[in-house]
């Protein structure tokens, strides 16, 4: 799929260099079709490597996608630079009035905080209710998922005793709906997190269709409302060595627990490359949620489109 992203932003030459079909602004403009309106907003501290892992997953489709990237503005990002994001970051002032064919709210290193304890709880939520109405489909990942599962049903988060970290073992529930078209009956996903959201409290709300479940890493898939909200507790979009990078980190902060992450180095041997055993479901994933959530669903005129919570 050609992404149409800003001409300078970094990740679009690591694109190329992977064969990446990137379709810059000047090539863009001169195309007669309306391209995908894509919104993301990046709560991950290192917001150029998750830009890359994102973008690179939304390749594999043949749409046209114009992604935007959005920021809070009452938290202040310490890992990158004011220059990256004064350039290619808008804030939520700067799009409220616009509309767009799907969302992507990521991640966010903040688990040990009670929600209302964030400091920018108050603008996701505003944003989150922005999106019934100016958003065909929205993606909750990982911290995100369980904000919004906490914000619209009630369903708290859990400490847990010890990291979940690894690649985990997940069965379908269902391979008829959508979102899991062409998956295997069971897939490896990532996992990095400190919190769960109860898969049984999930199911309780019935409001929820969990779709893929893990016995050791609990939820990991599901959605709502015919998938105008999908909710991933997992990290599909995480690369080869993003495991590995979040293990050197908190082994060197000397936290205690913290373990080696499960079925990820050969051997458990963590001086071995990783091998990556995820990035074909991972990229299903992605493409069935544009294809079936976003594009077969959203209106060709993005002006004037009726209040989508009424459908």
């Amino acid at each position: 799929m050609p992404i149409r992203v800003q001409n300078e932003l970094p990740a679009k030459e690591i694109l190329e260099k992977e064969n990446i079909f990137v379709m810059d602004e000047n090539r863009a403009v001169h195309q007669d079709i309306r391209p995908l309106e894509i919104l993301i907003l990046n709560l991950m501290p290192k917001k150029e490597d998750t830009e890359l892992q994102i973008l690179r997953l939304l390749s594999n489709t043949p749409l046209q996608v114009n992604v935007t990237f959005m920021m809070v503005s009452s938290h202040e990002s310490k890992n990158t630079s004011m220059s990256h994001l004064n350039k290619f970051y808008e804030y939520f002032d700067d799009v409220k009035d616009r509309y767009f064919d799907g969302m992507i709210i990521t991640g966010a290193p903040i688990e040990f905080f009670d929600f209302e304890e964030v400091d920018f709880w108050e603008e996701l939520t505003m944003i989150m209710d922005w999106g019934e109405k100016h958003v065909t489909s929205t993606m909750y990942q990982c911290w995100g998922a369980q904000a919004a599962l906490y914000y619209f049903y009630g369903i708290k988060k859990h400490i847990l005793p010890e990291k979940i970290s690894g690649l985990f073992w997940h069965k379908v529930n269902d391979r008829k709906i959508p979102l899991v078209r062409g998956f295997d009956d069971y897939f490896l996903a990532p996992h990095s997190r400190h919190t769960e959201v109860n898969l049984e409290e999930i199911k309780a709300t019935g409001k929820v269709t969990v779709l893929c479940e893990s016995e050791k890493a609990g939820f990991l898939l599901g959605m709502s409302e015919d998938g105008r909200k999908v909710f991933i507790q997992g990290h599909p979009e995480y690369d080869r060595v993003t495991l590995d990078g979040e293990y050197q980190r908190d082994t060197a902060k000397g936290m205690d627990n913290v373990s080696m992450p499960e079925n990820y180095y050969p051997d458990d041997d963590a001086t071995q490359r990783p091998p990556l055993m995820w990035r074909s479901h991972s990229a299903n994933f992605y493409l069935n949620w544009l294809n079936y959530y976003v594009y077969q669903i959203t209106p060709y005129d993005m002006y004037g489109i009726p209040d989508l919570t009424k459908n």
